[in-house]
């Protein structure tokens, strides 16, 4: 079992990887073309293209997945294909006719949606109406990359993880080809890059085509008649809104509060916020979206016991992720900022505000993962209300901690706010799942985190010691920003391993079989 799902975690990450290597290209384009503080440019993308994302992340990736998944997965493995292909059939008609009126309404009202979300931009015509042009291009991309989720739903649910982990590839490169060949064109930029921002949503859509035909699976809309599956769905995509928006309101609190700093705020945490979502990507994401179809199986079967031992086995790897990354990124963030995007419009300043707010949000990485490996644990038993509340208290948290924080900390009290909530909605989730029998550690836990924290304490030293003062990255050359960051990373990664090696930690086993 473990070392099938490694493997599916392993191909999902691979191409996710691939994803997140291309977004750092598109992101390096973009610091070079419109910086971050230099103009109003960058802020009036950065909140245009956040906002449609916003709705992604809840509608598409966020409610909707955790909801059609596990109903997908009861039709998969307990009814006929007929009766299968009817209920994606009636989803996609039901979900596509919901989604062609929510763009309709957003590009409509596109000015409202700004003066609320970025409130500081009103005061500033130029940078206020420049987000309401673009966030008029962009929005339509929310149609497009949710239906793009349905059918990535879908492809996971029969095991075909590499396509839909591949298709986010699909959009940094339309962003990339879009900064690099036609924003020169013209005498505003980011137009070019909104314009991309929609080409990428039906590129994305199309891809996926191929895919679901071979699944026999491909929908062919059709609107929802009393459906009994899409009813289900839909009843389940009610708590689970709350719970997804929840997390997708604190960076939107965030992204409000940061529009009254100086210029370049809302883009210092764009940049640091895109870095942290690296490993929180490659594998935290990764690591959910594998084990939710297998967790959706095991309660279908009602295996408790092995249902229990999967939540474990991904813990645990969770842990070993997300101990190191974060020390990676806390040590690391100044030369990582400088080698990635201090080129162009993006200056010193900016990577020195960046770190600040990239080492904030490195501090709630763990509580990140831990929420996207636990939260699986109540979508595959179709329980989307246990979640959506502990979600609410997060998000009451933030925005306590945020306003609390924002004066005296500026944009690293925004993120510190975030990483603040995480962490407590990965503890409330550990809680409840504890308290409802649903989750029951394996043997030798504190011994476990315990050699993973001395590994973390030998990598910290080996990098404090080997990075060196941010001035030397500063005035050093790409190729040689790069070659240093290179090695301090596989030196630092290589201390990691070799040392929870010693400690006795035996990654191969733990591929090969359930955690002892």
């Amino acid at each position: 079992m473990s070392a099938k799902l490694f493997k599916s975690t392993a191909l999902t990450g691979g191409m996710t990887l691939v994803s997140r290597v291309s977004g750092l290209i598109r992101d390096v384009v973009f610091a070079n073309i419109i910086g971050a503080s230099a103009g109003v440019a960058a802020d009036a993308f950065y909140v245009a293209f956040r906002i449609p994302n916003f709705f992604r992340r809840i509608f598409g990736e966020g409610a909707f997945a955790q909801a059609f998944v596990p109903v997908m997965t009861e039709y998969k493995d307990k009814k006929s294909v007929t009766q299968a292909r009817l209920f994606v059939d009636r989803m996609a008609g039901t979900l596509g006719l919901a989604l062609f009126v929510t763009s309709l309404v957003g590009v409509l009202a596109a000015p409202w949606i700004i003066t609320v979300l970025a409130s500081g931009f009103v005061d500033e015509p130029d940078k206020f109406d420049l987000s309401v042009q673009l966030l008029r291009i962009t929005f339509p991309y929310l149609f497009f990359i949710s239906m793009v989720s349905m059918a990535a739903g879908i492809l996971n649910t029969y095991g075909r993880f590499g396509a839909a982990a591949f298709t986010p590839v699909l959009l940094n490169l339309c962003l990339i080809t879009a900064a690099l060949i036609f924003a020169p064109l013209i005498d505003e930029p980011v137009i070019a890059l909104a314009w991309g921002v929609f080409a990428a949503g039906v590129v994305q859509l199309l891809f996926q085509i191929p895919f679901l035909g071979k699944t026999t699976m491909l929908p062919r809309p059709r609107l929802w008649t009393a459906h009994t599956g899409v009813s289900k769905v839909l009843r389940l995509m009610g708590p689970a809104i709350v719970g997804s928006s929840a997390a997708q309101v604190n960076m939107l609190v965030n992204t409000w509060l940061a529009s009254f700093l100086m210029t370049g705020g809302v883009s210092w945490l764009f940049y640091s916020d895109r870095l942290m979502e690296f490993p929180l990507g490659v594998f935290g994401i990764a690591l959910a979206t594998v084990i939710l179809p297998s967790l959706s199986r095991k309660h279908a079967r009602q295996s408790k016991q092995a249902f229990s031992d999967l939540l474990d086995w991904a813990l645990r790897w969770a842990f070993i992720i997300a101990l190191p990354a974060t020390v990676g990124l806390i040590v690391l963030a100044g030369p990582l900022l400088t080698t990635l995007f201090q080129y162009g419009k993006f200056s010193p300043y900016d990577v020195q505000m960046a770190s600040q707010s990239l080492m904030a949000f490195a501090v709630g990485l763990p509580g990140f993962i831990l929420v996207k490996v636990l939260a699986p644990g109540f979508y595959a038993r179709q329980n989307t209300r246990t979640p959506a509340k502990i979600a609410v208290v997060a998000m009451v948290m933030n925005i306590i901690l945020s306003l609390a924080l924002f004066l005296p900390l500026a944009h690293a009290g925004l993120a510190l706010a975030v990483s603040i909530a995480a962490i407590l909605n990965a503890g409330l989730l550990y809680r409840y799942l504890r308290r409802e029998n649903v989750f029951t550690p394996l043997p030798g836990w504190w011994s476990f985190l315990g050699r993973l924290m001395v590994a973390c304490v030998a990598m910290a030293a080996v990098l404090l010691w080997g990075s060196d003062d941010l001035n030397i990255w500063l005035n050093a050359s790409i190729f040689e920003r790069v070659g240093r960051l290179t090695l301090w990373v596989v030196v630092g990664a290589g201390t990691y391993f070799l040392t929870i090696r010693v400690l006795g930690i035996n990654l191969r086993e733990l591929i090969a079989s359930k955690p002892r």
